[in-house]
């Protein structure tokens, strides 16, 4: 039998009338294996993100991941609960990876200003933002997600619910997962984050007239981003990577060399102008360029937002709210939660400025409640992987900013809390827009979504903690400067250049607008400002591999003999991919803990295993461990 949605699930009738997949609302998918099911999936998936969206700059939504994933935990151990029971888990997985896509942005920064975090202010930060953006979401549940039916199409919602329904038979998603798992777990104990036996880094750089570096990395995790993001995507980024690479670093080393006896380069003053490698010019001014471009893209994006935000908040609050259906004292909970805790958090971050934590914390509720209902909206037209959530983050990081530059607040303890506002508002953010996708599968399969809510507070809760964690685990890392640091960390990188810049007094303003002057340049060639402006700022290394992934899904997509098999083919390799971002990060972040621990001790590489060689047979074998899994798959699922 083909399992399928209805064509009802797509529109064509009122949401007070859609009669979902499983009738009964009422039904109840969850139990307590279910929770703790849920709870695990949803550290995994935050730890996972945390850490590839680290290194990568980009995140993969988990919504279908976890449905996979779900379904085969609930066949084992709750099979009673069916399809509900998998739609609960797919939440739970999409809360861990929602809240670490937004904190990722801006609590590592806290990091790179030079200050410090604890544990329990990252916490509670974070908790009191994801609170407060599912209230705020839950507020405007009944419009978005009923009302709106059929106008807002919420299209990764419908995907993950197709992938459900399609569950109900289908095995070879996990299959396909299982084999990325362990192509990726294995490559990544072989080199740089487990035991370093091998090196997975092309590396071609010249120091001579034309100063230019090409790198590889062989990553696993960046090869599975690569095919899942697709080519206009990877190609969009390399793109970026190549201007960065190729054209202004060897623009500003042949002026440079042309000045004898020159200064020092302004923010190190143990080289000379005249005699900067390509580090050094990468690290001292391509990367502001690059901070300009993303800077300008994220205020583009802002502004254009402006109809959307003004919509979103007058339709919202005009709406007629569905016959008994109105927001119960429970489902009020997370937000007067995240208000509580929000204002707690405030107080604890503001070093006992009373000013402050009343002043910027009333700031954060209301940009969040604004971004947070935007969020939820956008997702339904966009889904959650294309969500601007650095637009709207920047855009209020800058208002936050000029708050404390008026009140005088600018040193660098003053810098550390405005950081932490920010994660506030980044994690609200983020979980209005994750919180809007899981309830919107929630209603078309036929879940409660009181349930829903209480499950994804749950797993949120445990997304919050997990990935604080993660941060200060790797603290050490995410702080290195030079060449190959392991974390490139470009929003929060951006988030520290701003904000310390501007509060210091000593932001590299020409650099900066230069930036800001070639992200309008590709707004008005209407190119993707902040596709490239990342892709510029991380290092070729990264988005050369991002590239190789999205060059294996066009294979896959031209061998393929139909449109029938093609889809097949792909959904297929989404889920490898889906395994080797997972065995990539959850394996690597596994070796860097016993690492720190001392459990392992790990060595440079020599000989032949340090070479470009060795790295190029390992790129070799990743391409054709990845892609030979998809060469014999079939389209079987539609036969059943």
């Amino acid at each position: 039998m083909n399992r399928k949605l209805s064509k009802e699930a797509y529109g064509g009738i009122s949401g007070k009338e859609y009669i979902p997949y499983i009738s009964e609302r009422s039904q109840s998918g969850g139990n307590i294996a279910v929770l703790i099911i849920g709870i695990i999936l949803a550290a995994l998936f935050a730890a996972s993100t945390a850490y590839s969206g680290m290194k990568a700059g980009l995140t993969v939504a988990a919504g279908i991941p976890g449905s996979i994933l779900g379904s085969i935990f609930i066949m084992i151990f709750a099979k009673s609960r069916g399809i509900l029971g998998k739609t609960l888990l797919q939440g739970m997985a999409s809360a861990g990876e929602t809240i670490a896509s937004g904190m990722i942005f801006v609590m590592p920064a806290v990091l790179l200003i030079g200050a410090g975090v604890s544990f329990l202010e990252g916490f509670v930060t974070g908790l009191g933002g994801a609170l407060f953006g599912i209230g705020v979401a839950s507020m405007v549940h009944n419009y978005l997600i009923v009302e709106e039916h059929g106008q807002l199409m919420y299209p990764e919602s419908m995907a993950i619910s197709e992938t459900l329904v399609a569950s109900e038979g289908a095995k070879e998603p996990l299959r396909f997962m299982g084999a990325g798992f362990g192509i990726g777990g294995v490559l990544t104990v072989l080199t740089g984050s487990f035991l370093n036996l091998a090196n997975n880094v092309i590396n071609f750089t010249n120091e001579t007239f034309y100063k230019w570096r090409f790198q590889l990395e062989v990553n696993p995790l960046l090869l599975g981003i690569g095919f899942i993001v697709g080519l206009p995507v990877a190609l969009t980024m390399f793109a970026g990577s190549l201007l960065s690479s190729f054209a202004i670093t060897p623009i500003i080393g042949y002026f440079a060399t042309l000045g004898q006896g020159g200064p020092a380069v302004w923010n190190n003053p143990d080289v000379s102008v005249n005699a900067m490698q390509v580090s050094h010019i990468a690290g001292s001014y391509v990367k502001y360029i690059g901070a300009g471009m993303m800077l300008s893209g994220g205020l583009i994006g802002a502004v254009r937002l402006i109809p959307t935000v003004v919509s979103s908040i007058r339709e919202t609050f005009s709406a007629k709210s569905e016959a008994g259906s109105g927001n119960s004292s429970s489902q009020m909970l997370p937000l007067l939660g995240g208000i509580v805790i929000g204002f707690a958090g405030g107080f604890m971050i503001s070093g006992g400025n009373i000013a402050m934590a009343i002043a910027a914390s009333i700031l954060s509720f209301v940009l969040s409640m604004l971004f947070a209902i935007v969020s939820g909206r956008l997702t339904g037209t966009i889904g959650t992987s294309n969500l601007p959530v650095s637009g709207m983050t920047i855009a209020s990081i800058v208002v936050l900013t000029l708050l404390f530059v008026g009140m005088g607040w600018s040193g660098i303890g003053d810098n550390r809390s405005l950081l932490l506002f920010g994660t506030f508002i980044v994690t609200a953010i983020a979980a209005g827009g994750g919180y809007c996708q899981s309830q919107k599968v929630a209603y078309i399969i036929g879940g409660n979504k009181k349930e829903m809510q209480k499950f994804f507070v749950i797993s949120s809760v445990v997304g919050v903690a997990v990935v604080t964690g993660v941060i200060l685990l790797l603290a050490g890392q995410l702080s290195m400067t030079g060449d190959n640091v392991p974390f490139a960390l470009p929003q929060a990188n951006l988030m520290a250049t701003l904000t310390a810049g501007i509060m210091s007094g000593q932001l590299p303003w020409v650099m900066i607008i230069s930036g800001v002057v070639i992200g309008i340049v590709l707004f008005l060639l209407d190119l993707p400002i902040m596709t490239v402006a990342i892709g510029f700022y991380l290092p070729i290394s990264t988005t050369s591999i991002l590239l190789i992934g999205a060059l294996v899904r066009v294979f896959i997509e031209k061998i393929s003999k139909s449109e029938e098999e093609r889809e097949a083919k792909v959904s297929n390799g989404v889920s490898l991919s889906s395994g080797l971002v997972a065995g990539g990060s959850i394996i690597g972040l596994i070796g860097i803990i016993l690492q720190v621990t001392g459990v392992i001790r790990v060595s440079d590489p020599s000989g032949f295993a340090a070479s470009n060689g060795m790295a190029f047979i390992l790129l070799v074998i990743l391409v054709v461990a990845s892609a030979l899994p998809l060469l014999g798959s079939k389209a079987a699922h539609a036969d059943k």
